[in-house]
């Protein structure tokens, strides 16, 4: 009785809701499970009895089936963690029932479940969509469309996604006879339910089973359809809108150009901008199945108003989807019809819709050809680089390159250059990441040459920048530099940048700069690092400070495997010795550490006669950790010179 007045109370505000609330709460678990049991009657008092039964059997005649009765119990135990374990494993015990008590037994039972725990009816939903084989198969499946459908009524979204989700896959596995005697009529009960939660629901369930009804049913789905489309509440057009290109990827191709269309165009015509906005995302999939003709004549008005629309959530989407609608029409249609719309979402007076357009920029330049976007879309960019929003000067930065290998060399040189410099200077420190990421896109199109007369100050100036993200970001692109400017005019412009480094007071840009060493060791050979690396690296141990002594020895043990065992041995093992007796104890741990790395390069006497004893005598000191990484690294030593 309380439920039910509870109920009544609640239906006022789902006549409120009716009338356009799209955030009012309007049904719940409760009510669903009411309106359930009205319809397939009370709940039945003899199941538990039954697993009673049940599980007495089980303990009589076989102890392994003990944990699936334990199951069984916990689907009704008070402790919800508990009964959330048992629905997760329902599989389980259908598996252990068998496909006929499945049917007979546990469906029913889960039907007639009062639980009112959201989280518990999620799982449920979501298993109940894996249950077609323990039931028998696409024969019975039908039988689980009884506890799905008041699942998919209930207020949570998150329960009726995982409902729909179940009852989509239960309906793809039945065969033709059992979707019209029994998913179609379900449809039809969700659709012309009372709350708008059931509508909603129906919406996502046309596609499934439209192209294998009769004609005549088909007809009546197109008109239930339409009606729910053309719903009082809100919620529901949305779900219509969202689920419109689908249901048109099934219906037959004279259907899609009278009806669907017909229906898609009321949709755009919405007055809540939610819907108008849903409807977008219809643009280009209903587009594709259009022929080009079809889709210039219907779709791309739709899509040249929209750019315009006074909701800028709606033009937001529009900015979104508008290269994916281009792609179903020739180049000299968009360059006619939609760059004008393209040019008007650039200058969008919203951040966000300028930053959605920014986004498909290049590809669009690549659509439109190198004339149309001098003339058109360039000066936008020119705008947008100097745009108030920092963050679209940010999604600006993250594309402008890719626009080099669209107009060519020499437009990029005249027309690109000064804004990639410009956006360089950018106070904003994600602009500036965002360039130097993709710098490798303008050096396949104007050359290494002049990338660094122009560019390369720029570089150099950034590598000191007051950002660490932005300092790593150089850091990670200078060994690409390297390889194409050559090891001479590196050594001339970067070397003492690069070495600079190590003593940065970030961490990151510390062992960054150590493995940026090493690739540059692996690029112009050990003999260069032997020159140009080793040298300048061992006057680092000579630091005040004990990280920046940690990191010569890091670097060390980069550069080792590279530079191979004769050089190691003669230049940088002396300097990991003499480092053993540093009076840090973090110096001393890292070098048993970084002797066990260099093991494998070195030969075993080099170990008995060098390697070891700098180990023994740090085995033997005051600091526990220095013991502990010195015997691992003992150990190691140990089984070199056994197998040798």
């Amino acid at each position: 009785a309380s439920t039910e007045r509870a109920a009544a109370k609640r239906r006022p505000v789902a006549a409120e809701g009716v009338a356009g609330r799209e955030n009012t709460s309007t049904t719940s678990a409760s009510s669903a499970r009411l309106a359930h049991h009205k319809r397939f009657g009370p709940a039945r008092g003899s199941v538990r009895g039954c697993w009673g039964a049940h599980r007495g059997n089980m303990d009589a005649n076989d102890n392994s089936l003990f944990p699936i009765a334990v199951l069984i119990d916990e689907l009704k135990n008070e402790d919800i963690t508990l009964r959330l374990n048992s629905f997760r494993r329902l599989g389980t015990i259908a598996l252990a029932l068998g496909k006929e008590r499945t049917r007979a037994e546990l469906i029913p039972y889960l039907s007639d479940s009062n639980d009112d725990e959201d989280e518990i009816l999620e799982v449920l939903a979501e298993e109940l969509g894996k249950f077609v084989p323990y039931v028998g198969g696409a024969e019975f499946a039908h039988c689980l469309l009884v506890p799905l459908e008041p699942l998919a009524v209930v207020e949570e979204t998150a329960v009726r996604e995982k409902a729909v989700e179940s009852l989509c896959t239960v309906g793809e596995s039945m065969p033709e006879s059992a979707l019209s005697e029994h998913f179609w009529p379900l449809i039809q009960r969700l659709a012309t339910g009372e709350w708008f939660t059931s509508r909603v629901s129906a919406c996502s369930l046309f596609k499934v089973c439209y192209a294998r009804m009769p004609a005549a049913t088909k007809e009546q789905m197109r008109t239930l359809y339409s009606s729910l489309a053309r719903d009082e509440t809100p919620m529901v057009r949305r779900s219509a809108a969202q689920q419109l290109g689908k249901f048109a990827a099934v219906v037959e191709p004279e259907v899609l150009t009278s009806d669907v269309l017909e229906l898609f165009q009321h949709i755009t015509k919405d007055e809540q901008d939610s819907v108008r906005l849903l409807a977008v995302d219809n643009f280009a999939t209903i587009g594709k199945l259009l022929s080009p003709d079809d889709c210039v004549a219907k779709v791309l008005p739709i899509v040249a108003s929209f750019s315009q629309d006074k909701s800028w959530r709606v033009r937001y989407m529009v900015a979104l989807q508008l290269y994916e609608v281009c792609e179903c029409v020739s180049a000299e249609v968009v360059r006619e019809d939609m760059l004008p719309a393209y040019v008007r979402l650039l200058r969008d007076i919203e951040a966000e819709v300028r930053i959605a357009g920014v986004g498909k920029v290049s590809k669009f330049c690549q659509l439109v050809g190198a004339e149309a976007s001098v003339q058109h879309i360039l000066p936008c960019i020119k705008d947008l680089a100097s745009d108030g929003s920092q963050h679209v000067r940010a999604a600006l930065a993250n594309v402008i390159m890719g626009l080099a290998p669209v107009l060519g060399k020499t437009l990029t040189i005249d027309q690109l250059l000064p804004l990639f410099l410009a956006l360089l200077k950018d106070e904003f420190p994600d602009v500036r990441l965002n360039i130097i990421s993709k710098l490798d896109q303008v050096n396949q199109v104007i050359g290494i040459d002049l990338l660094s007369q122009s560019l390369l100050p720029a570089i150099v100036e950034l590598a000191e920048d007051r950002h660490w993200r932005v300092r790593l970001a150089i850091i990670e692109y200078i060994p690409q530099v390297a390889a194409q400017l050559g090891h001479e005019f590196f050594d001339e412009r970067l070397s003492d940048l690069c070495m600079g480094w190590l003593g940065d007071s970030v961490f990151a840009i510390r062992e960054a700069a150590t493995v940026n060493l090493k690739k540059l060791a692996e690029e112009f050979g050990k003999e260069w690092a032997v020159e140009h690396i080793i040298p300048q690296v061992v006057k680092g141990l000579q630091h005040n400070h004990y990280l920046f002594r940690l990191t010569i020895l890091f670097a060390i043990s980069m550069l080792a495997p590279v530079v191979g065992s004769e050089i190691t041995v003669s230049t940088m093992l002396p300097v990991v010795v003499s480092a053993s007796k540093d009076r840090v104890p973090n110096i001393k741990f890292n070098v048993a550490i970084i002797f066990e790395k260099m093991l494998p390069i070195l030969s075993a006497q080099v170990v008995e006669q060098t390697v070891k004893p700098c180990l023994m005598e740090l085995h033997e000191d005051t600091d526990c950790d220095v013991r502990f990484f010195a015997g691992q690294a003992l150990n190691a030593c140990e089984q070199i010179i056994a197998a040798a």
